[in-house]
């Protein structure tokens, strides 16, 4: 199967945009990643532009392996002499350089006719050659650039050594069927086609520059330049992972595939999105945090059923922890009920219908459901959980020169049962105190601690999850103390798990179908 190379510019066109600018660190960090994502050409800046940028470019050559390591050239000998010295360490190191060739950018930018922009453009390359052997060309503004003319140009840069040739959308103008088009024509056109890859870049300035993209791929495009989250100068680039996903989706359609690691999107999203400061749209596709969420009880009810239904994509295709299923008014008792489930609450019918009620009436009047919501819901209106266990005494030893120790009292009807244990830290020495008095094995899946009154003296809130062979509860203390409203709230879990798998037990338990 055809492989796409994939050309990623977030270094370069990316910190483009207004307020992305990245220091050297933050581009090495981000470089790695890209390399570990399984990109094939990192463009890592426009050496020429400032000191910085040349020891950006300079140390991610020197520093990243597994990938291309390009840099950024105008069509100038200062700039291609500062960009090979740049890219020099890499093992595999690329000078792009770049040339306008639309009529409105040689009249008005470079005021040069189109014999000195053809005569330029070979020498741009050739120069480049002297310094390396992989060169890329870019006629800037191609979409709008007179055809007869831009193969001429290709057909020239081409003869000069240039290795890849790129046709970029500068400024986001041309529509899907016109560009793929254009794509089409100079691999028919260009007599010397056939001794170079054919890129692409396109702008997001009409929101087309992922359909551009795929419609150059699908009229013979080998190479496609993009940035993470689609970032860029103006409107954006192209967006790597959305290109990649959908060539991955729709392999039926191109035929094709790329070296992407798509299990590393998500990560990458996030690390772009923290080091630039430029925020993810929630509703962006692939990597937003509303891609896998559902929140119309009919979509729910599909995705349990079968994921399939409303999902093209795996969640954990492309890094995500899984399905998020949003409860708010649109939701049905189908993915009300698998919450509820996953809280630990296994409630008969009658009691989850009375539930389901108090949840419409508070979704009427709230945005999202969160969990703190639910179990407010069934535990102080529909379900009194039995206080099978309760925190009789507690007794902590620690220090940070000492291994912490717990000795815990669980009242279990009139009877007072002691157990001591030591831990990691002194809530874990609690935990597994309890876990000895219990006789259950059970694993902490999450602790969260926060404050629900001020001052020194404020009473603190623990909410834990546990997890106890297949069965997931959550439980809640609260105290001015922490470690002893971490134990109750270990204790609450515990007894809503026995009471659990006591009301699973009975043979009359009505559950209700779904």
């Amino acid at each position: 199967m055809k492989r796409i190379i994939i050309f990623d510019t977030t270094l370069r066109d990316g910190e483009q945009s207004p307020g992305a600018s990245l220091d050297t660190n933050s581009k090495i960090e981000i470089a790695r990643q890209l390399a570990r994502l399984g990109v094939d050409v990192i463009e890592a800046g426009f050496p020429i532009a400032s000191k910085g940028d040349f020891n950006a470019v300079h140390k991610v050559a020197s520093t990243v392996k597994g990938a291309s390591i390009c840099g950024l050239a105008r069509s100038i000998k200062s700039d291609i002499e500062v960009c090979a010295e740049a890219v020099k360490p890499a093992r595999s190191p690329r000078i792009h350089v770049f040339l306008a060739t639309s009529k409105i950018h040689m009249q008005y930018k470079l005021k040069k006719a189109e014999s000195e922009i053809l005569k330029l453009a070979a020498w741009a390359v050739g120069y480049a050659r002297n310094f390396c052997d992989d060169v890329e060309f870019s006629p800037e503004d191609a979409s709008r650039s007179d055809r007869d003319f831009l193969c001429k140009v290709i057909e020239s840069v081409i003869k000069a050594g240039a290795k890849t040739v790129n046709i970029p959308d500068t400024v986001g103008y041309a529509m899907p069927m016109e560009f793929g088009s254009l794509i089409k024509e100079i691999k028919t056109r260009v007599p010397n086609i056939d001794k170079t890859i054919i890129s692409v870049h396109c702008h997001n300035d009409l929101g087309m520059g992922v359909s551009n993209s795929l419609s150059a791929i699908e009229n013979g495009a080998e190479q496609v330049e993009c940035t993470i989250n689609g970032i860029g100068e103006r409107a954006g680039n192209a967006s790597l992972e959305e290109i990649v996903m959908a060539l991955e989706t729709r392999k039926d359609i191109f035929g094709v595939t790329t070296s992407i690691n798509k299990k590393e999107l998500y990560k990458t999203s996030r690390l772009v999105s923290k080091l630039t400061g430029i925020v993810v749209q929630p509703n962006k596709a692939i990597v937003g945090q509303n891609a896998f969420a559902h929140e119309a009880g009919i979509h729910q009810d599909g995705v349990l059923k079968k994921r399939s239904t409303y999902e093209i994509i795996k969640p954990q295709d492309v890094g995500f922890g899984g399905t998020r299923l949003v409860l708010g008014k649109h939701s049905g008792r189908h993915a009300f009920n698998e919450r509820l489930q996953k809280l630990g609450f296994e409630l008969d019918e009658a009691e989850l219908l009375k539930a389901f009620e108090r949840f419409k009436a508070l979704a009427d009047k709230k945005k999202e459901i969160f969990d703190e919501d639910l179990l407010s819901i069934v535990e102080d209106g529909i379900v009194s959980i039995p206080e099978i266990y309760r925190l009789d005494d507690l007794n902590i030893v620690s220090g940070n020169k000492i291994t912490p120790k717990a000795t815990i009292g669980l009242k279990k009807g009139a009877r007072v049962l002691n157990k001591s244990s030591s831990g990691d830290g002194p809530v874990d020495a609690c935990y597994k105190a309890i876990d000895a008095i219990t006789g259950l094995k059970c694993k902490l899946l999450d602790y969260s601690l926060k404050s629900i009154t001020g001052g020194k003296d404020a009473l603190g809130e623990v909410s834990v999850r546990i997890k106890s062979n297949k069965d997931e509860v959550s439980g809640r203390g609260t105290s001015t103390d922490i470690i002893e409203a971490s134990a109750k709230a270990y204790v609450n879990a515990v007894n809503k798990l026995i009471f659990n798998r006591s009301r699973k037990a009975r043979p009359d338990s009505a559950k209700l179908k779904l």
